[in-house]
């Protein structure tokens, strides 16, 4: 971190509060520059209690079993039993600053993917070709979705990475490449000069991945050195929140030996975007634990929240007198209260 320019920094914005939640500035520069990086939207109160579930539940910084992650992800997924994190996964202001950058109702929004990632300033790189502690640079999109992203201004998806901690601490701040307009030779179509697309084989570790493409393809080599060149570094606190997209330049960078950097990422898309595919296994096995947490989730949620999780809002044709009263048997001894679907039915 020593060696990062300061001018290479950049800093979250305070979002100005109310509803929505996000500033015009902050909407326009995820649309224009691929990301925008903000402070404030979550309550403290709920990061704190997450950052506190979540470490409770991973392996000790500097421990023997922190040197064995080395992959990206984890099984902390959503939905969860940790305290704060399927609040944090529904929370209203996040989702209305996921609406507003699609230009969408949240109604019309869909998770697809939320998981808190606790990553480790290790002492090896025993991940070998796919380690996770300096990554190549990249996009995301490939393991998300069917297709390549459309065109810039029609944006199927909002990535989102929700510090639990701060930079200064554990090191490695989130580098990305911010795009510099219409004619920014980094995002000419199509966006496919990394490894894991096309023919070109999946490789995280920076210097493996480079390397590689120095052999297989050392044109692509040559001009993703500019990746790097452009890059800026994410000065990232506590509770600060990154939107980005599936086509924005981004990597993880290295960390502090023997420290832990926990993170939540999350990803939602435009509910029409149906070839965006849920990156982890979902809620069905959730449904029969015992302490019936997702059932009282399901019950409890608002109707934005469970439109998010696919639910059918009042108005849909899966709405009929026999499906209120099935729902109303399977979810009505959890609290669901049915009064606004048989309202819109109107009989």
């Amino acid at each position: 971190m020593d060696a990062i320019a300061k001018d290479r920094w950049f800093e979250a914005s305070a979002v100005p509060g109310g509803t929505p939640p996000l500033s015009d500035e902050q909407v326009t520069h995820w649309r224009e520059r691929g990301h925008t990086f903000v402070a404030a939207l979550l309550p403290a109160r709920l990061i704190e209690t997450l950052t506190t579930s979540v470490t409770d539940a991973v392996p000790a910084a500097g421990s023997d079993a922190a040197e064995r992650v080395t992959s990206f992800g984890s099984k902390l997924q959503f939905p969860s039993n940790l305290a704060g994190f399927n609040e944090l996964t529904l929370h209203p202001a996040l989702l209305e600053a996921i609406a507003q950058l699609l230009d969408t109702a949240v109604t019309d929004l869909r998770l697809t993917q939320s998981t808190a990632w606790p990553k480790y300033g290790r002492r090896t790189r025993a991940g070998g070709r796919q380690d996770n502690q300096d990554q190549r640079i990249h996009v995301d999109y490939p393991n998300h979705t069917l297709v390549h992203p459309p065109e810039w201004h029609r944006p199927e998806a909002v990535e989102v990475i929700v510090y639990l901690g701060d930079v200064e601490h554990t090191g490695g701040p989130t580098a990305v490449v911010p795009r510099a307009g219409p004619d920014d030779p980094h995002y000419q179509w199509p966006i496919v000069n990394t490894p894991g697309v096309g023919d070109l084989l999946y490789v995280n570790d920076r210097q493996s991945a480079e390397a590689y493409l120095a052999e297989e393809r050392p044109g692509i080599a040559d001009w993703r050195q500019s990746l790097y060149d452009a890059e800026r570094y994410v000065r990232f606190h506590a509770g600060d929140v990154l939107l980005y997209r599936h086509d924005t330049w981004h990597r993880g960078t290295p960390m502090k030996e023997g420290t832990l950097r926990l993170a939540h990422n999350l990803t939602y898309r435009r509910a029409d975007a149906e070839w965006i595919s849920t990156l982890h296994p979902g809620w069905a096995w959730s449904a029969y634990r015992p302490d019936r947490f997702f059932e009282r989730l399901i019950a409890t949620a608002s109707l934005e929240q469970r439109a998010v999780l696919g639910f059918p809002q009042p108005g849909s044709r899966y709405w009929t007198r026999a499906t209120i009263a099935a729902i109303e048997a399977r979810h009505g001894p959890m609290g669901m209260d049915l009064t606004p679907y048989r309202d819109a039915l109107g009989n």
